[in-house]
């Protein structure tokens, strides 16, 4: 395998490991990131994130020289933008926001030389890689001469270093040229299957993707409220529906979190609302869980404090969007624990996979339990399903959001 210098834009929770990857296979890697700290963390050969494996294979490169972080592009064969694509707050429909991805680009402009490669990774609406393209060429690059194409992450947080090898991957070029170029580079290191398509076409295939599981979670999250209402135990129901053999309905849960399935199906709506119809439904769905949710606590805090005469202090057993992770970005725990406290509320944070917060001091498990009067369930984190924990649990008033006890 031809060994290239390439220069990582952006050493988050995808372009760290996939930095370190690829300085694992051989190249020489320039990560960037605009954060200092950042980027001192990562030349000591540590991490800022929680990723299994990723502290080893970051250490590894470091320690080998294959890999060291900047603040700034440095010159390169081939060039990652792996920035955040958030989107703009406010409004009936969020907007995407890619002033990140333009950022990158713009600093990456000057340094691109004939026969370069430019691949954008940041999940990002239909269109952006075309203006990805433009800008490069407003910037006075000859875009003829260099390879660009659009390829999604499609990785688990808990198992990215294993799902960057092993999952396929769609490559859309700018040109069909381009595609086979930069599929032929992916091909050199992931083990999966390397599709080729243009980059409109795999744009959406992201989008589309996480548009899919937001629908399939907002089914499960909405026949939690209709079961709420009957009084049925819906992971109970659930588990038999599933037993026809061509039934999988999810798991509910308090919303739905991160920064892919939270955030990718705006960008489908924004662009097309009238037709968009499902998919916003689904969005919809998913938050308004998470509002029924508070009100579902607010009401057993206000029924506590009846019995009792003082308002109860409550453990909010996870803030995490997801379990067994430290990501809190898009985090429908973090939103719930947060509108309680907003509100008045005595809370209580225990969050196993994080050691500091700015907003809540995070207390560990069975001293929460031990001080207070009401336990919700909202991240269904492996330590909150220990038999130990689930008889601590016994001990106080409970409200399980995550079927830990299913």
């Amino acid at each position: 395998m031809q060994k290239n210098k390439i220069c990582v834009v952006g050493l988050g929770y995808i372009g760290l490991p996939s930095a370190a990857l690829l300085a694992s296979a051989g190249h020489v890697v320039v990560g960037v990131d605009v954060n200092e700290n950042v980027v001192e963390t990562i030349n000591r050969g540590d991490i800022h994130i929680v990723e299994p494996d990723l502290d080893a294979f970051v250490r590894s490169a470091v320690s080998a020289g294959r890999l060291k972080a900047h603040t700034r592009p440095q010159p390169a064969d081939i060039f990652m933008v792996c920035v955040p694509t958030p989107f703009y707050e406010g409004g009936e429909i969020p907007q995407p926001n890619i002033d990140y991805v333009l950022a990158a680009t713009k600093s990456i402009a000057g340094l691109l030389r004939p026969g370069n490669m430019v691949i954008l990774e940041s999940t990002s609406p239909v269109g952006t890689t075309t203006r990805l393209a433009n800008l490069l060429q407003a910037e006075g690059v000859d875009v003829s001469t260099i390879h660009i194409a659009y390829c999604p992450e499609r990785v688990l947080p808990g198992k990215v270093m294993t799902e960057l090898i092993q999952n396929d991957r769609v490559v859309g070029g700018f040109t069909p040229a381009a595609a086979k170029v930069i599929a032929d580079f992916y091909r050199s290191f992931v083990s999966g299957e390397v599709l080729e398509t243009d980059a409109a076409t795999a744009e959406m295939c992201k989008l589309t993707e996480n548009s899919f599981r937001d629908v399939n979670i907002a089914f499960a999250n909405e026949l939690s409220l209709l079961c709420a209402k009957e009084g049925i135990d819906v992971w109970k129901l659930i588990g038999l529906a599933n037993r026809h053999p061509r039934v999988n309905i999810l798991q509910p849960g308090p919303g739905v979190g991160g920064h892919c399935i939270a955030v990718d199906p705006w960008f489908i709506v924004a662009r097309d609302p009238v037709n968009a119809r499902m998919i916003r439904s689904a969005r919809e769905v998913n938050n308004g869980k998470t509002d029924w949710v508070i009100a579902q606590i607010e009401t057993a805090i206000a029924n506590l404090a009846a019995k009792s005469g003082k308002p109860p202090r409550v453990a909010c057993l996870g803030l995490a969007f997801k379990p067994d992770i430290d990501d809190l970005r898009e985090s429908p725990a973090l939103q719930i624990a947060h509108a309680l406290k907003a509100r008045g509320h005595q809370i209580i944070a225990v969050e196993p996979n994080i050691e500091t917060h700015d907003e809540f001091d995070i207390v560990a498990l069975e001293r929460a339990l031990d001080i207070s009067e009401l336990a919700v369930v909202l991240v269904r984190h492996r330590q909150f399903l220990a038999s130990q924990t689930k008889n601590m649990l016994r001990e106080i008033p409970i409200l399980d959001f995550c079927g830990i006890g299913a």
